[in-house]
């Protein structure tokens, strides 16, 4: 490979990189690919060796090649750490952060190199900037790393040096084409400086670009492999119900896949309230119950509806916790802009809210008791005898009663009614209202997962 391949990066950097596994080999080598100048560092001799002398010290598609190149243009070189703080603008952290006791995060490594950079940094002078590409669990810089690199510098964290947080996304085995061509590029700041020069790393690579706070970071890299193992989980265990009942699993999943406007795509995919309604249910009921049938065990499968139900617990004791005994609630059918009661969760919601004793009155511009008929008119006198008590046609009374109002739609109808909301009104957000954001930090705005 040549490294005309692999340029397109816009004003080089200094870059020095701890840890040289596979994160840490592919990412020294691709940044000095691109043009960057780059040390590495590793605890372990035998790595250092190889490099110096032009090799791999992994086993990896293209990156024996690659390493042999940029080490003899000099682009690549090994340091220790002190030399590598002091030569650089920017030190990556790629050391490994295996399970410890009880499967929880060790950080030993990230601790060890954390101080070796914040030892050096007490010397130097001018701006650095610090960079965890090592996966860690939310906190982790703010809570143990930052506060070791101001110990061990004497220095501030946004004045003498920046913290970044950049996960990778590389597969081992196509890692040199991933780092080359990634899903998105990450990268949380502690303050707009470093974040703007880490970035500036990944000029010309194509997909997404996202500079957030330093949690955001560190949880993205989780959220997305917990969705990897769950998606292959799901299609295990669905593979496994098909088999049993003679039919073939890839076929079955040929026709999932096929569609992308509800399956392989966004839908469904923002934390909210508990799913209901006629279908989801009633399926997933039925689709375990088959498994079961079968002597088949399909734990994830069997456990999503426990799941759904913690969720709504989750909002009862919100609500509950809140100290206010006059409850409000904005929309009830389970789905905005129908008036489908069918194990709404609202429905189980207010349910639940009236047989505590807490006094609530609702309003729905879809759900008129009037026009209400059928299967759903019975399922709402099964769950809610009382709803004719309940039910308001009018917005301003429902405001007027409540000490909380529950927001449970997003209904054009609805957003107007609360626009009326008063300094009185404590908000619970089922659905992250538009105004959610700027709502933030407001004692009287309870988000359920924001």
């Amino acid at each position: 490979m040549a490294i005309s391949e692999l340029s397109g990066s816009t004003g080089a950097l200094r870059v020095s990189v701890f840890g040289l596994g596979y994160v840490g080999c592919v990412s020294a080598a691709c940044l000095a690919a691109r043009g960057h100048t780059v040390l590495g560092v590793d605890a372990n001799p035998d790595k250092t060796e190889f490099i110096r002398d032009g090799q791999s010290p992994i086993v990896e598609e293209r990156i024996g090649d690659l390493i042999a190149e940029v080490v003899g243009t000099g682009r690549l070189r090994v340091a220790d750490a002190a030399q590598a703080v002091r030569d650089s603008d920017v030190s990556i952290v790629c050391v490994g952060t295996p399970s410890g006791p009880g499967g929880g995060l060790s950080t030993e490594y990230l601790q060890r190199v954390t101080e070796d950079i914040g030892t050096a940094l007490a010397t130097k002078d001018g701006f650095h900037v610090v960079v965890y590409r090592s996966t860690m669990v939310p906190g982790t810089a703010a809570e143990l790393l930052i506060p070791l690199l101001e110990r061990s510098s004497g220095k501030t964290v946004g004045v003498g040096f920046g913290v970044c947080v950049n996960p990778e996304y590389l597969r081992e085995g196509t890692s040199v084409a991933d780092f080359l061509n990634p899903p998105k590029t990450v990268v949380g700041e502690s303050d707009e400086r470093s974040g703007a020069l880490v970035m500036s790393l990944y000029d010309g690579l194509p997909g997404p670009r996202f500079r957030v706070p330093i949690g955001t970071a560190e949880m993205s890299k989780y959220v997305d492999n917990s969705f990897h193992a769950l998606k292959i989980t799901f299609a295990n265990e669905v593979g496994a119900l098909a088999d049993v009942l003679g039919l073939d699993s890839h076929d079955v999943m040929d026709v999932f896949l096929a569609d992308t406007k509800l399956n392989i795509s966004p839908a469904y995919l923002r934390p909210g309230f508990a799913f209901g309604g006629s279908c989801l249910p009633k399926d997933v009921r039925a689709f375990t119950h088959t498994a079961r049938q079968h002597n088949l065990d399909v734990p994830v499968l069997a456990h999503v509806l426990d799941s759904n139900e913690s969720q709504l617990r989750r909002t009862v004791e919100l609500v509950t916790g809140l100290g206010h005994r006059r409850i409000g609630v904005f929309g009830i059918s389970f789905k905005a802009g129908t008036d489908d009661l069918r194990e709404s969760p609202l429905v189980e919601l207010v349910e639940r809210l009236v047989g505590k004793g807490y006094d609530v009155r609702i309003f729905d511009p879809n759900v008129a008791l009037s026009r209400i008929v059928g299967a759903n008119r019975a399922y709402l006198h099964d769950r809610l005898p009382h709803v004719s008590e309940l039910l308001q046609d009018d917005a301003d009374e429902v405001l007027q009663h409540a000490e909380v109002c529950i927001v449970g739609s997003r209904d054009s109808q609805i957003l107007a009614a609360l626009e009326g909301l008063g300094p009185e009104h404590v908000v619970v957000d089922l659905v992250r209202m538009p105004d959610a954001r700027s709502r933030r930090g407001d004692p009287r705005y309870h988000g359920l997962s924001w």
